[in-house]
């Protein structure tokens, strides 16, 4: 299990699912269906990976953070956050 795996999951994660935004617990859920093995830090630092490579986004609603797939919903700056 690399980096690349689990790039990919959360990428096919964030685009497949029925919902734009997701939480993270959300995700880690979802990818540990395709990769047990994962840690939660590791998808976490490959998730803030995604956020700096700006293929996922961070879409705050004040009280919580969100993770989403820049392009696919509303983005945050359509959001005004």
């Amino acid at each position: 299990m690399g980096k690349e795996e689990i790039r990919q999951a959360i990428i096919d994660y964030a685009s497949k699912g029925a919902k734009t935004k997701f939480y993270f617990k959300d995700m880690l859920v979802g990818v540990k269906k395709t990769i047990p093995d994962a840690g939660a830090s590791e998808i976490k630092n490959v998730a803030s990976e995604l956020v700096r490579e700006e293929v996922l986004e961070l879409f705050s609603t004040g009280s919580t953070t969100m993770y989403g797939l820049k392009g696919r919903g509303i983005s945050a700056e359509e959001a005004g956050a």
